[in-house]
């Protein structure tokens, strides 16, 4: 689904709960991943059922109906709004004559499409070939011919077990390279983590706004697009607070429901970015009629990951377009239009705030001749008073630290 060219799409879904309107809702989810992937919606299948058929995902007079569809519109994909198993897509397959593809293998082409650092772009690769592994059978007998080739030709070993051999391999290959590239990431985290900064991660829902507010908040060019999934690497810059105190923001991959179990573990070491922040502002778009569950599902994400404990800061965003059914969620929260320079400082001032009641509180007299020690105060904390004393030759000096930063120990003999 690369080419420049729209491919046109049948989307199929099947309706379990009685939550008819997390459905639809979820369906169209379905059809903007379509068009993130670059493929064009023709039309949409959707059938009520207790349970998913196992052998075909839609019952069988449904399938006839599609199949009747399909001989109609000519589709160049069906997609379906679940993962498939590897029984039903082959059976699948075997009816249809487009190429037939789940909600899962969707999401892995649309990263793969945006993957653009050395590491998410093994991330993908390694869940798309854990994703394929399982249903190399379900490609047919294609695949099952014996190989050709040096090295193929083992006693009696189809071409099947062949591909699975050489995925196998590829999957360690992978995992031993994103193994490096995660110390590395370790060795770079814990060299922050020794410079004492106040480090923030923006999490949410996709297209929540999170880029943009990130972009708008530190002065930085990560990528922004309406469109699902539009931010995959993640991007750390420096953010001015009100007090002139620099923080770290970073950020991150936008979450979404039913998120392949492939991919959260193949992004781990990604949001392992997440773990190490003082404070996380979770981005929700109050615009969305499905805004709730859109928090649910990252709450829930975050809980998997064991992010669940950072202090949060939910960030609703598109206050321009709020819906006349919002309430927000208990606990710390602002409403914020991110292009509005007068919410991004009443933001930033919060953020301030939550950082300070996270902090150790100082008032000391430092020497005048100590100008390290007031250089540190100045860049390195939050200096909320600097007064100086011509008596004592020294400055009063008031405010808040990290309670994690070597100074601490210093201040001791400072203090009054």
């Amino acid at each position: 689904m690369q080419s420049a060219e729209k491919e046109k799409v049948i989307l199929v879904g099947c309706q379990l709960d009685e939550n008819r309107q997390r459905f639809h809702y979820s369906m169209d989810e379905l059809a903007s991943l379509t068009a993130t992937a670059n493929g064009e919606v023709i039309a949409k299948l959707e059938q009520k059922r207790e349970r998913l058929h196992p052998a075909t995902y839609i019952g069988k007079g449904k399938l006839d109906e599609l199949y009747q569809i399909e001989e109609e519109l000519e589709p160049d994909l069906i997609i379906f709004n679940d993962e498939l198993t590897p029984t039903q897509l082959r059976n699948l397959q075997n009816v249809l004559s487009s190429r037939v593809l789940d909600r899962t293998h969707l999401i892995l082409d649309i990263f793969a499409q945006r993957a653009k650092s050395k590491e998410g772009i093994l991330q993908v690769e390694l869940a798309q070939l854990q994703y394929l592994l399982p249903r190399l059978a379900g490609k047919g007998t294609a695949l099952s011919r014996l190989g050709g080739g040096i090295g193929t030709r083992g006693p009696g070993e189809t071409q099947l077990e062949t591909d699975r051999r050489h995925i196998r391999r590829r999957i360690d290959e992978i995992q031993n390279q994103l193994q490096k590239i995660v110390k590395h990431r370790e060795r770079y985290r814990k060299r922050r983590k020794k410079n004492n900064t106040f480090q923030i991660a923006i999490v949410g829902y996709t297209n929540a706004g999170k880029s943009t507010l990130f972009n708008r908040l530190s002065m930085a060019e990560s990528f922004e697009e309406n469109k699902l999934f539009a931010t995959l690497d993640p991007m750390t810059r420096k953010i001015v607070l009100p007090s002139g105190y620099s923080a770290l923001i970073t950020d991150t991959v936008g979450f979404i429901q039913d998120l392949p179990t492939t991919l959260i573990a193949a992004f781990r070491s990604t949001l392992e970015e997440v773990n190490e922040a003082d404070l996380l502002l979770h981005v929700v778009d109050s615009s969305n009629p499905d805004y709730f569950n859109h928090e649910r599902t990252v709450n829930e994400l975050l809980k998997e990951l064991h992010m669940e404990h950072l202090p949060k800061l939910i960030v609703y965003n598109k206050a321009d377009g709020v819906r006349k059914d919002f309430v927000p969620s208990p606990g710390e929260t602002m409403l914020i239009t991110a292009f509005s320079e007068m919410d991004r400082n009443q933001l930033k001032q919060k953020i301030e705030d939550m950082a300070v009641a996270s902090m150790r509180y100082y008032h000391v007299i430092v020497p005048s001749d100590e100008g390290r020690m007031l250089s540190v105060l100045k860049n390195e904390t939050i200096l909320r008073e600097l007064v100086f004393l011509e008596d004592k030759q020294a400055y009063r000096c008031k405010g808040y630290v990290l309670p994690s930063h070597p100074i601490t120990g210093s201040l001791n003999l400072y203090e009054i």
